[in-house]
């Protein structure tokens, strides 16, 4: 049976970005796929140490000896099939936790000798964004910035395949909030014609993750 290791990197575990880490999930179950799901924001953990124990000629490859609650999870990952991480997006980038993480997955597996992966089996990568920013900022501001910074992900040696969900809801009732910024008639109209679509392409993402 396949490993699919599902990440919600938002600090709420009942909106949008774990909605749809949710909805990737039960699609990796209909493909038959067993899973975990895993709240980044729950863990105590930090970016890279720079203890450099994963390049040590004694070392072992694919495992950060740091001693946090990172380190177990990297190495479910390394010995999982296929990783799918959900990230909202604050000041146009994935949350600072999800960066730091991405540090130690990253770089225990990347090779100092010659800039290769230690790694040598295929991980497929689902990475799932959401966003405040409409559609059209994000095809033109957000998709080819954020392609490059994928290719990390090329060190699991599987394929990657995103997904976007733009102007999302932010909260149930605006009037609670000092964001005038926004039209809570727009968005409430717009969340309830495309989140659904969302949904069924996250937990379409998650199926076909599993079906390579």
């Amino acid at each position: 049976m396949k490993k699919t290791i599902l990440i919600n990197a938002s600090p709420r575990k009942d909106w949008n970005t774990a909605q749809l880490v949710e909805a990737a999930e039960r699609g990796a179950k209909a493909a038959g796929s067993e899973t975990e799901l895993v709240h980044l924001y729950d863990l105590k953990g930090s970016g890279c140490r720079s203890c450099l124990a994963c390049k040590s000629k004694s070392g072992k490859r694919c495992h950060c000896v740091w001693p946090d609650d990172y380190s177990p999870l990297i190495d479910k990952i390394y010995q999982a099939d296929t990783l799918i991480i959900g990230t909202p997006i604050y000041f146009g980038e994935p949350v600072a936790q999800l960066k730091a993480f991405l540090e130690r997955l990253i770089f225990c597996g990347f090779s100092y000798d010659d800039y290769s992966s230690y790694f040598h089996g295929h991980i497929q990568v689902g990475l799932i964004y959401t966003m405040n920013a409409p559609k059209e900022y994000y095809e033109e501001h957000y998709k080819t910035k954020w392609a490059g910074e994928a290719e990390l992900f090329h060190i699991l040696g599987g394929q990657i395949f995103t997904l976007a969900s733009c102007d999302t809801l932010q909260v149930k009732d605006y009037s609670q909030y000092n964001m005038a910024s926004f039209s809570e008639g727009d968005k409430q109209a717009h969340h309830s014609l495309q989140f659904p679509k969302d949904l069924a392409e996250a937990e379409k993402l998650g199926r076909q993750l599993n079906l390579l």
